[in-house]
């Protein structure tokens, strides 16, 4: 099976390895991301404001591009899903921002209505490969790590819309985790926010956040942690006082795989 493959701006750069690892370990379990072309900024962040068009149109050519493929989109970024797929359901539903995407892209030759799925690669862990699956195909079990699942926002956020889990009590990680041959950690502070993008403007609200979450995981017993969100990654790691490894879920998955020596070593 191939997949459009959005990767998105912090994925080739400070994020690569993000999706280094997730395509090496795709390889391995069958399924291929195609790099969707010419791709842009999705924004990062999903503008609330109902005029508010130009921003989302990226989100819209590189939806348009995966339907004429007969592909369906996938992301690895927790904020390029949010953005990507709330994008999409716009398409579906909203009837002023269809109107008004559209009219915008008519010169590209470009129409769209919503006719693709958009789905995080976890998802297709879950729903197309099946944790049973992945279970077999791993060589090197994680035995004995005890490994926290940092959910965030931007996965789970509007439930309604997104439907990644359940926004309260998530478990698609956590069965990841299992599926690679470690123990999840449960913590009370894996679907809060670590503070996002106020770390720009508010870095004492950034560190407090990032650090209760930290603590919150280190109670029950983690010795690390597994995200999928590169400005999670970063809050928690620069912005925490209290230091604890904190890995892209991918880079545990290419090790289980046996791939993750062969990424680093440029093969």
């Amino acid at each position: 099976m191939t997949y459009s493959y959005y990767p998105g701006c912090t994925l080739r750069t400070k994020a690569k390895i993000l999706s280094d690892y997730a395509i090496a370990s795709a390889k391995v379990l069958g399924f291929e991301m195609e790099e969707v072309e010419n791709w842009q900024c999705c924004g990062g962040a999903y503008t609330a404001s109902t005029d508010e068009i130009a921003t989302k149109l990226t989100s819209v050519r590189a939806l348009a591009q995966a339907r004429d493929k007969g592909q369906d989109l996938l992301t690895l970024c927790s904020a390029c899903y949010n953005v990507i797929k709330r994008v999409n359901a716009d398409c579906r539903s909203n009837e002023n921002f269809i109107q008004k995407a559209n009219n915008y892209l008519a010169q590209e030759g470009v129409a769209y209505h919503g006719e693709v799925n958009v789905v995080h690669y976890l998802e297709v862990l879950r729903d197309t490969i099946g944790f049973d699956n992945l279970k077999k195909a791993v060589k090197n079990p994680l035995k004995g790590r005890k490994i926290g699942a940092y959910y965030g926002c931007l996965l789970l956020r509007p439930g309604r819309v997104l439907q990644f889990d359940d926004p309260e009590n998530p478990k698609i990680m956590e069965d990841f985790i299992r599926a690679l041959g470690a123990t999840p950690v449960i913590y009370g502070q894996r679907n809060e926010c670590c503070g996002g993008y106020q770390t720009l403007n508010d870095k004492e609200l950034a560190s407090s956040r990032s650090e209760a979450i930290v603590q919150s995981a280190l109670s029950q017993g983690a010795d690390c942690l597994i995200t999928a969100c590169p400005l999670c990654r970063y809050n928690l790691t620069v912005n925490s006082v209290t230091k604890v490894p904190v890995y892209y879920f991918t880079e545990l998955l290419a090790e289980a795989l046996g791939v993750k020596e062969e990424v680093e070593n440029g093969n």
